[in-house]
């Protein structure tokens, strides 16, 4: 059975920073996912998508029931126009964007090491409900920091093309190379698991067999009580709860 969302995704929302950043636009962290596809569905307010990838920086305009995803390298920013915006976030491989799979664009010199990037990317707390001054300091430094390095890094991919972006890539994947041995663990679990079992009930289906159809049960979703900060915004997460709904 199932241990995540159907395909082993990962669910959250998140209200998106209305903090001025060093444009003037408010927004959040920029950054790119190394082995994850990430999708935002605009629940409400309005706002934009800045995205460096293949195709160079591309800005789309983030409305009510807009819908747009973006493969593993892409790297993005959240910009708030409105002030209210906030998104219904669907992330590939449930585990892996949890385990580390995000890098921030910092400035080269925090991305040379493990332990560089990571003592500019650790937030001493991240409990977004308390009223801590201190913990909205520490992500607003930490937004503004992937920021500075995000508005050199489309500077340069306006001016020479995607090709600016390798070193950025590069710096990522040897940021993550330690923990691609956990995240297998997740995909073994997860994605790849329900692939599996997929194909086992086509193969039943084939045979005209139905068996296992009387395994068949529903699972409810429960919503955390506490928003933290990420990224992008304040996140508020679900989990799979172990009940099974009961039939009338």
């Amino acid at each position: 059975m199932c241990t995540s969302f159907p395909g082993a995704t990962a669910v959250s929302e998140v209200s998106i920073y209305d903090w001025p950043g060093l444009d003037g636009a408010a927004g959040g962290s920029p950054h790119l996912h190394t082995a994850s596809t990430e999708a935002y569905v605009v629940q409400q307010g309005v706002g934009r998508l800045e995205t460096l990838d293949s195709r160079g920086f591309t800005s789309t305009e983030l409305t009510p029931g807009t819908v747009v995803w973006f493969t593993p390298g892409t790297v993005h920013r959240a910009i708030n126009d409105s002030g209210d915006l906030r998104v219904l976030v669907v992330m590939q491989n449930a585990g892996l964007p949890e385990n580390g799979d995000a890098v921030m664009t910092f400035p080269p010199e925090h991305l040379v090491d493990h332990g560089t990037y990571a003592r500019a990317a650790a937030l001493p707390s991240r409990n977004a409900d308390g009223g801590d001054p201190a913990a909205e300091a520490a992500a607003r430094r930490r937004r503004d920091l992937a920021l500075e390095g995000y508005l050199e890094l489309k500077a340069d991919v306006q001016k020479s093309g995607p090709s600016a972006l390798a070193d950025f890539h590069a710096a990522a994947a040897r940021l993550v190379n330690g923990k691609t041995g956990t995240w297998r663990g997740y995909l073994s679990e997860g994605a790849e698991r329900q692939a599996t079992l997929t194909g086992q009930q086509l193969l039943s289906l084939e045979a005209m067999e139905s068996f296992y159809m009387q395994d068949a049960r529903t699972t409810m979703g429960e919503r955390k009580t506490r928003r933290i900060y990420g990224m992008c915004g304040r996140i508020q997460a679900w989990e799979l709860s172990e009940t099974v709904i009961a039939g009338a």
